[in-house]
């Protein structure tokens, strides 16, 4: 053995261990209240918790200023054909086939097919489009004929490694 147990020296004072007890508790209650505290404040807002119903408006002779119009996210649309479009199509759920079923269907929509493999990872609850800069458009059309709702830029690969493919399509469980 390359280290012996050694026992606790018994010079301790008398009471130490309820005394480290007793901290360790009130530490503890601490750490819980404000716990407490913040999910209540993230729960219920940053605001006053006064209700605003009650409120009487300041009355006042100037005409109030107008609403911004609602800002809309514009949409990007495809620029290339579904046949210009290189899919990878990665196994992320760790099931046999289930990349290679994925890739039929995306070939029976007129996509291409670059690779198929696996994800680094096999624990993807959900499936996700995946795609490189400038073909935000092309992404989102592949998972919207999918029916899939995660879609993004890509996120942990590179371009470089995705041998040329425009979109990657993970499949999730």
């Amino acid at each position: 053995m390359d280290h012996p147990f050694e026992p606790v020296p018994a010079n301790l004072p008398q009471g130490f261990w309820r005394t480290a007890a007793v901290v360790a508790i009130l530490v503890a209650a601490v750490e819980l209240v404000l716990l407490v505290v913040t999910g209540t404040a993230l729960l219920f807002g940053h605001g006053s918790t006064a209700p605003t119903a009650h409120r009487t408006p300041a009355k006042t002779t100037a005409a109030a200023p107008p609403k911004p119009a609602p800002q809309h996210r514009t949409v990007a649309k495809a620029k290339l054909t579904r046949k210009q479009v290189s899919v990878m199509v990665l196994n992320g759920n760790g099931r046999p086939g289930a990349a290679a079923g994925a890739a039929a269907l995306v070939r029976r929509r007129g996509y291409t097919i670059r690779t198929v493999g696996n994800a680094g990872r096999m624990s993807y609850a959900h499936s996700m489009v995946m795609y490189r800069p400038g073909y935000e458009g092309e992404g989102r059309r592949l998972a919207r004929e999918l029916g899939i709702r995660r879609v993004g830029p890509l996120d942990g690969m590179r371009p470089s490694q995705l041998h040329g493919a425009k979109a990657v399509l993970i499949v999730g469980a």
